[in-house]
């Protein structure tokens, strides 16, 4: 294995990594037995490489390795690189005392003040620090940077010196909104009252006690209908009266301690000197229990944070793609080619973009509705799958990628979920994994029906060399792309992907499993194990 991968010169990035990749694992998991000059050749081909291996994919092979490594020249060697990828080997992992007091003159300062700070590691090991001196180690590393290594890999972005994606970041907030709402309130700091100031046209630009994007930009000189925030119809009518309101209501979105009803009470307030009109200055604060009808707030919709960030990304998202469709079409004038290029790409990019949101709104529709009630739609799931495999036909002869989907069973592979929704799972998954499939390689699964008991279909794609050695944790992170996908890959990464299949599958009643050597898509079967336990009684 060693000898072959050395043998292949890496020609682009997504190869080099790969190779990174593979011959870490190989010496992390073998390097006890391999060759001397096996070994010598490995750290050789890793120095090599290691200038063009971005940062943020050795940080993370070193995170992953430090779990399971026992190799000591291979921790030495990772323990010279930049300090985010040392400290993120040297935090976790495990080596004999030996092999400690061995590779400690290898190391530098900023090495030996990560393991300093260390106390689980051996006497000897500790000792032999103190005896290096204080000189021989690093001033601590400030605390936001500690903490900013620290991050696990699922909240970090896979290109080297961006900030999050912004996918990983609105999928992130949304988790962070959700697990907030499923926590008692008296875990949570409840706010319960805000002021605020509006000026003579009666919208809000100050307000204290709440997050500002609830509220400023918010008018009370107009009624709110429709659900929409805004104040209610009383205070509209007292606004135009520049009159006092009191007890209005006022409807907020945000989060949870801030969505929902308030009930506000204001003043008109004038220019001393000239008695000219100025606005109005006000409390707000949730009303009693005795002021809701029946005394309790109306029930929380599950699927409200994600419909409101799918509103919130349509209208921008139409914006961008009307524009670009004028341009592209010269509506009002001729445009250079360059320029109708772009705006074609752009089109494109935005029709796919599309496309995802349509996904998450579906999900969000039905995503909290699994347990209560299971489709009784049936679909030929085989069907379905040759029907992607013909449209991907085009992008499979691009990449030059053959994509081999045995069937497994007697069949008919008939399954109990929406249509539309398999389409979506089997589209999203196949799509992505092609995207990562190396030029030229193969892509191999299996549309499999079990034995009569199994009540699944499932549909096995073994992992393209780009995720071999990817964690489950890294694949469902949203913001995971692994290096060197295709140009199609560029506007849904492939975690996104995988975690919008896994969200799909959840609401059929199924499943996507990350397994060591493949990915597997259970869909429920037309057949339940009840009536496949009938049948074999009749049988017998």
């Amino acid at each position: 294995m060693i000898a072959t991968i050395l043998r292949q010169a890496p020609a682009d990035r997504r190869t080099r990594v790969t190779a990174w990749r593979q011959l870490s694992d190989i010496l992390a998991q073998r390097g006890n037995q391999l060759a001397e000059d096996d070994i010598r050749r490995s750290l050789h081909a890793l120095a090599v490489l290691r200038p063009h291996v971005p940062e943020a994919v050795r940080r993370d092979c070193a995170r992953a390795l430090a779990r399971h490594g026992r190799f000591a020249p291979l921790v030495a060697f990772y323990a010279n690189d930049v300090p985010a990828v040392s400290a993120a080997m040297l935090r976790d992992v495990r080596l004999s005392e030996t092999d400690w007091l061995a590779l400690l003159p290898a190391t530098n300062a900023m090495a030996r003040s990560v393991l300093a700070g260390r106390r689980d590691l051996p006497d000897g090991v500790g000792r032999a620090l103190a005896a290096l001196g204080a000189a021989s180690v690093a001033l601590p590393q400030p605390a936001a940077v500690v903490e900013a290594e620290a991050m696990p890999s699922s909240t970090t972005d896979e290109t080297v010196g961006a900030a999050p994606s912004q996918i990983s970041e609105l999928v992130r907030r949304i988790d962070k909104y959700q697990s907030r709402r499923g926590q008692p309130a008296s875990a949570r700091k409840a706010r319960r009252s805000f002021q605020f100031e509006t000026g003579p046209d009666g919208v809000i630009h100050w307000v204290d006690g709440v997050t500002r994007g609830a509220v400023i930009g918010l008018s009370i000189a107009h009624a709110a209908f429709g659900g929409e925030p805004g104040a209610d119809a009383a205070a509209a009518g007292a606004f135009r009266q520049r009159a006092e309101i009191v007890s209005a209501r006022m409807w907020l979105e945000g989060m949870a301690d801030e969505a929902g009803e308030w009930r506000f009470s204001a003043l008109p307030w004038f220019d001393p000197a000239t008695g000219q009109f100025r606005g109005y200055r006000g409390t707000a604060r949730r009303p009693q229990p005795n002021e809701m009808p029946y005394g309790r707030p109306q029930e929380e919709d599950p699927g409200d944070s994600i419909r409101q960030l799918i509103h919130e990304l349509r209208s921008p998202l139409n914006a961008i793609s009307g524009f670009a469709q004028i341009i592209s079409g010269q509506m009002f004038g001729p445009v250079s080619q360059s320029y109708r290029a772009m705006a074609e790409t752009i089109v494109a990019d935005a029709a796919s973009v599309q496309s995802i949101i349509d996904d998450l709104e579906t999900a969000a529709r039905r995503g909290h509705a699994v347990a209560d009630q299971a489709s009784d739609e049936i679909v030929d799931v085989g069907a379905i799958v040759k029907q992607v495999e013909a449209d991907l036909g085009a992008l499979l002869a691009e990449q030059r990628i053959e994509m081999t989907l045995a069937r497994v069973g007697a069949g008919p592979f008939l399954g109990r979920a929406h249509d539309a929704d398999v389409r979506r799972m089997i589209g999203r998954l196949l799509t992505a994994l092609v995207d990562i499939c190396e030029p030229g390689g193969i892509l191999v699964g299996q549309l499999v029906t079990e034995s009569p008991h199994d009540d699944m279909l499932q549909l096995r794609i073994v992992r393209p060399a780009a995720i071999r050695f990817a964690t489950a944790t890294d694949l469902l992170d949203p913001g995971f792309s692994p290096e060197g996908e295709a140009p199609g890959a560029a506007v849904l990464s492939l975690g996104f992907s995988l975690r919008l299949v896994d969200s799909l599958a959840r609401a059929a009643g199924g499943r996507l499993d990350i397994g060591h050597n493949a990915l597997t898509l259970h869909l429920p079967s037309v057949t339940s194990k009840p009536e496949a336990e009938r049948e074999l009684q009749q049988g017998e």
